[in-house]
């Protein structure tokens, strides 16, 4: 039985995890992940738990934040004239808007904080500064 390495094409089920057990993702349900191991396609720490595994075999990967989605950026969290937003946005704290920056780029952001005069946006990852777990298992393997 083959197992996978660099370059090859996986799928793979999975349930992600915080550390208090809540779940943040899921492949059940849906077909399995497919992508290219050590290509960056999916977060380094996971990337890194799947050479050497074969069809069939199931692991549980803690993945800490620095692997994952990174620390949480302050830099990242940007306060906005409440008088800039027009009045249709909803801006109720943890609604998800996209924004765009001055060069086109989507981004998406949270309301993080709304006061009379300001709202802030904040445009980390939803799992930045977490630590996660996945539990894993190898569907299918295509060697490179």
């Amino acid at each position: 039985m083959s197992e996978a390495k660099s370059g090859d094409t996986v799928r793979i089920n999975y349930t992600g995890t915080l550390k208090t057990g809540e779940t943040f993702d899921s492949s059940d349900g849906r077909d399995p992940l497919e992508f290219v191991v050590g290509s960056g396609q999916i977060i380094p720490g996971l990337d890194a738990a799947i050479p050497g595994m074969a069809v069939g075999d199931t692991k549980t990967v803690e993945v800490p934040c620095a692997l994952a989605y990174g620390e949480t950026n302050p830099d990242a969290c940007q306060a906005v004239p409440r008088a800039e937003i027009p009045d249709h946005i909803p801006l109720d704290p943890g609604t998800q808007l996209q924004m765009q920056t001055p060069q086109g780029q989507v981004v998406q952001v949270v309301v993080a904080e709304v006061t009379d005069e300001v709202v802030t946006l904040d445009a980390n990852h939803p799992l930045a500064g977490k630590d996660l777990v996945f539990d894993i298992e190898i569907v299918d393997i295509k060697a490179a």
